[in-house]
């Protein structure tokens, strides 16, 4: 019987993929335990992402320790994963996509329903991610973007205090917590429009080069399919040369149709781009031809 040692992040969300990755294995037959590390994201909390230093904010003491043989076997939210992975370490498996989708929560007395995304005119929108700022100018110019950083029930928090009219969270993450969000106005965003981070919804599992038998393991709740959309994705971050705070957002559904957003900057216009993917190979340079162009 294998044992396992998980490493995760200690915020509710990161907990719940880690226990859901635990069950997982336990039903092939593993023995598991959770080890919980703090990361450089977690710890500073203060400055948005584009001001930190480097990449890898919410992964990096993970990998060390993965690397140190601490722990086995780390649970990312993919989209957090750099796309270069460090030197003896692979992602040798990736979960079922949750829905993709951003959503916009308002607070009720912020709703115009006249207006897109039934927020009123002039409205404080919460956000850290250049991603969301750039595609956020793109469609409510109006709007004004104030930083926000902190785990899930932070964020929401600071809504309920009246900081914001509205913030952007990923909806995997909010329905994996099975928040109470009553109080508020959900609107879900069509990843086809305001377009997600690449890999958004995807658990990676991390894990050491090395490890035959584990990576034997993870073989039977790998979702190839999901892997070869996501893989896309992500080449096109990795060609971009960017991190989590690249205003970048890549989508590749079932239909293998692509969406991507990017802007050159923050303060650079948001382009939109639409694909039909045929074959895989060569898409993701096609794509930062057009965007370069």
């Amino acid at each position: 019987m294998k044992h396992v040692v998980i490493g995760s992040r200690g915020s509710d969300l990161a907990l719940w993929q880690a226990h859901f990755v635990k069950s997982e294995l336990e039903k092939l037959g593993c023995t598991v335990e959770l080890n919980i590390i703090k990361t450089q994201g977690d710890a500073i909390q203060h400055l948005s992402f584009d001001k930190l230093e480097g990449k890898g904010f919410f992964t990096k003491e993970i990998e060390d320790a993965l690397l140190s043989k601490q722990v086995d076997l780390a649970v990312h939210s993919h989209k957090d994963l750099e796309t270069t992975p460090p030197t003896g370490l692979k992602i040798a498996c990736v979960s079922e996509r949750a829905n993709p989708a951003d959503i916009l929560l308002i607070r009720k007395e912020s709703v115009d329903a006249n207006q897109k995304w039934s927020l009123k005119c002039d409205a404080i929108i919460g956000t850290s991610s250049a991603r969301r700022k750039s595609q956020v100018l793109k469609y409510r110019p109006d709007t004004t973007i104030n930083d926000l950083r902190g785990n899930v029930p932070t964020r929401i928090d600071k809504l309920r205090q009246g900081n914001y009219d509205a913030i952007l969270l990923a909806k995997a993450g909010v329905d994996r917590l099975e928040l109470d969000l009553s109080e508020f106005v959900e609107i879900v965003l069509d990843p086809t429009e305001f377009v997600p981070a690449p890999a958004q919804g995807v658990l990676g599992l991390q894990i050491r080069n090395e490890d035959d038998e584990l990576n034997t393991i993870l073989q039977k709740i790998n979702f190839q399919a999901v892997k070869k959309r996501i893989d896309l994705e992500r080449k096109v971050l990795n060609l971009l040369d960017g991190g989590c705070q690249l205003p970048l957002g890549v989508y590749c559904d079932e239909a293998h149709n692509l969406y991507v957003s990017y802007a050159n900057g923050l303060e650079g216009e948001c382009t939109q781009l639409h694909y039909h993917v045929e074959k895989f190979e060569g898409m993701a340079e096609k794509v930062i031809a057009d965007l370069i162009k």
